[in-house]
């Protein structure tokens, strides 16, 4: 075969692939999966006020499930289209796979089948780790139990110091204007939100009346700005593949993986912020072996959270499943796992000489497959290099280096050295 012909019938498979796109944005439309499992601010204040009473009442709440048949249908006949061979066809069987698996978890909201339908899409604590014999709840551990040895000594340093929400809201607003220079992103303050903070590509939320940390500051712009808001929106100038806008279920782990990672990277993060991430996914665990919703609550207190923020963990890993023990919202496995697994590819992509996958990566939201699947597709322009980039991936030279560094000090092994190996000169 001519490499016209090899050319002509590649251009005619891509067209195919853009239609099967448009299809699939289409079709996800209306699947509003976090929102319709997410639980109404006055659970938690009702919640709240019969413990403080010595109430320990289990929480009510109530679901209606969405009609998605002809969803579901779509998703199942652009699937069935899509060239499973051809990597941009791979990439929307994938997805059509992952969104349909999300219809049927929500069919079930409410129900104990969640707990299954969640844990194809964001695994369980008892998962291995990449390149590991270790599982995301041994890392979870890891960094509960030093952080815990800690605590003490870093909280009694920590300066008292609150940031108002509408203080916040008009610093990030500033900040926002000034980096994203072809787009606008509104910053709002949100009564009805249990989470601290959401993000999509238009709209950033905070929650009202909470006491934000200047580590939530920084944590909130590198997470939910220049990772969550940045690749939604890098996603919606792609000229073919407009479902790289959409965040997929089966991308969660890689965007919040990369969320932490942008954390990690800047400086952003803190210890306490991994221990949180950590006992979400003790908690996990703890549901799925029978925990019930006041004994999860309990946990959480047990380890210094307040009240309003232990329900909040709490309904993150009962959300839409029965309250009662035995089933769990698995979301919040993907944390650890997602930083690990990102972790390791930046550092392979230096490695291998590839940085600029790690650039790629920001070009939508993607999980790390697709992006080195699809990499010739990023080389021919069919899919554009990111228009936005988080300033600490702007600085190629500075991540190198600190990749690099990464690289070689894997080779020491920590277990083996004692303190007199760390004296210096005589």
């Amino acid at each position: 075969m001519s490499a016209i012909t090899t050319d002509a019938t590649e251009a005619r498979t891509l067209d195919r692939c853009a239609a099967l796109d448009a299809r699939l944005v289409a079709a996800i439309r209306g699947i509003r999966l976090l929102q319709i499992v997410s639980w109404p601010a006055s659970a938690q204040q009702r919640f709240i006020n019969n413990w403080k009473r010595g109430v320990r009442s289990l929480p009510d709440v109530r679901y209606t499930p969405p009609d998605l048949r002809a969803e579901r249908e779509e998703l199942i006949a652009i699937g069935r289209e899509a060239d499973a061979g051809h990597p941009v066809g791979d990439y929307l069987r994938r997805s059509a796979e992952s969104w349909r698996i999300a219809t049927e978890l929500l069919q079930a909201v409410g129900t104990a089948a969640v707990t299954e339908h969640s844990i194809r899409l964001y695994g369980r604590p008892g998962d291995r780790l990449p390149g590991s014999e270790l599982t995301n709840l041994d890392a979870a551990r890891h960094f509960i139990s030093l952080a815990g040895e800690l605590d003490q000594e870093i909280l009694a340093s920590d300066a008292d110091y609150c940031i108002p929400a509408e203080t916040l809201k008009a610093e990030l607003q500033t900040q926002l204007d000034a980096f994203f220079h072809s787009h606008k992103i509104e910053v709002e303050i949100d009564p009805d939100l249990i989470a601290k903070a959401a993000a999509g590509p238009t709209r950033i939320r905070l929650r009202s009346a909470t006491c934000f940390s200047e580590y939530d500051r920084h944590q909130l712009l590198e997470h939910e700005a220049f990772v969550h808001s940045l690749t939604g929106l890098n996603g919606r100038e792609q000229p073919h593949l407009k479902s790289l806008g959409r965040s997929s279920p089966r991308v969660t782990a890689t965007q919040e993986g990369l969320a932490v990672f942008a954390e990690l990277m800047s400086g952003s993060i803190d210890i306490e912020r991994m221990k949180r991430i950590s006992l979400r996914i003790a908690a996990i665990d703890m549901a799925l072996a029978g925990a019930d919703f006041v004994d999860v609550f309990s946990y959480f207190l047990d380890t210094g959270q307040t009240e309003s923020d232990s329900f909040s963990s709490t309904q993150r890993v009962f959300r839409g499943v029965p309250v009662q023990g035995g089933a769990a919202f698995t979301k919040d496995n993907v944390y650890l796992h997602g930083l690990l697994t990102v972790h390791t590819f930046f550092r392979w992509t230096l490695k291998h000489r590839r940085l600029n996958l790690s650039r790629a990566l920001f070009a939508g939201k993607m999980a790390l497959h697709d992006v080195i699947a699809l990499e010739p597709y990023f080389d021919s322009g069919y899919i554009a290099q990111p228009l936005y980039l988080p300033p600490w991936v702007q600085r190629a030279n500075g991540l190198a280096g600190m990749l690099a560094f990464s690289l070689f000090a894997n080779h020491i092994r920590i277990a083996s050295v004692e303190a007199d190996d760390l004296v210096l000169g005589v």
